[in-house]
C-alpha cells in the first residue's frame, strides 16, 4: 500500500513541478501615460518618448522567453481609462482590464517630467488575481535621449522580473509546501 501511495504523490509531485514550470505568466503592459508638468508640456518629442517606452518594455521583458506579453489595443485600453490616471490610480479596474485580456499581471505606468534636466517612471505591478499592486517602481531618468530612456526601461525590466521571480518562489513553496527547494 505505502508503494501505491508513494507513486500517488510523485505523480502528483511531478504534475504541480510540470505547471509550474510550463506556466509562462501573462503580462499586459499598458501605455506609459505622460504627466508632462515643465513650462512647455507635452511637445512632440516627448510624447512619441513616451510612446515608445511600453513597446521598450515590452521587448526587454520578452528577451527572457519567460513570459507572455498580453496584447491590450490602445482602443481598449482607452476604454477603459475613464480619465488620466485613471487605472494608474485604481489598481482593481487595471486588473480587471488584464483580467479581460487574459493576463496574470499588468504593469499599469506613467512618464512623469517635472523638468527638462530629468523625469521619472512610475509603474506599478499589478497582481489580476488579488486586484491589487504589488510592487511599485520608481526609476529617473537624467537626459531625454534614446540611451537614457533605453536604460531605464531595461533597469525597470530587471526589477519587474525579479519581484516576479520571487513571487514564482513563493508560489512554488505554497504548491508543494516545500521551502528548502525553492531556495
Amino acid at each position: 500500500m505505502t508503494s501505491v501511495r508513494s507513486i500517488k504523490y510523485l505523480s502528483l509531485a511531478a504534475a504541480i513541478f510540470s505547471t509550474v514550470a510550463n506556466a509562462a505568466p501573462q503580462i499586459a503592459v499598458l501605455d506609459f501615460e505622460l504627466n508632462d508638468i515643465t513650462s512647455l508640456p507635452n511637445t512632440p518629442a516627448e510624447i512619441i518618448r513616451t510612446s515608445g517606452m511600453a513597446p521598450l518594455l515590452i521587448q526587454a521583458l520578452s528577451r527572457s522567453g519567460t513570459y507572455q506579453i498580453a496584447f491590450v489595443d490602445a482602443a481598449t485600453q482607452k476604454a477603459a481609462n475613464a480619465s488620466f490616471g485613471y487605472l494608474f490610480r485604481f489598481h482593481d479596474l487595471a486588473a480587471d482590464l488584464g483580467r479581460q485580456q487574459g493576463a496574470d499581471w499588468v504593469l499599469v505606468s506613467q512618464h512623469s517630467k517635472p523638468s527638462f534636466l530629468f523625469s521619472y517612471l512610475w509603474v506599478y505591478l499589478i497582481d489580476v488575481k488579488q486586484r491589487a499592486a504589488v510592487a511599485r517602481y520608481d526609476i529617473e531618468l537624467k537626459g531625454s535621449h534614446q540611451k537614457v530612456t533605453q536604460h531605464g526601461i531595461d533597469t525597470l525590466a530587471g526589477k519587474i522580473r525579479a519581484t516576479l521571480a520571487a513571487d514564482s518562489v513563493k508560489w512554488f513553496v505554497v504548491a508543494t509546501g516545500t521551502k528548502k527547494a525553492a531556495e
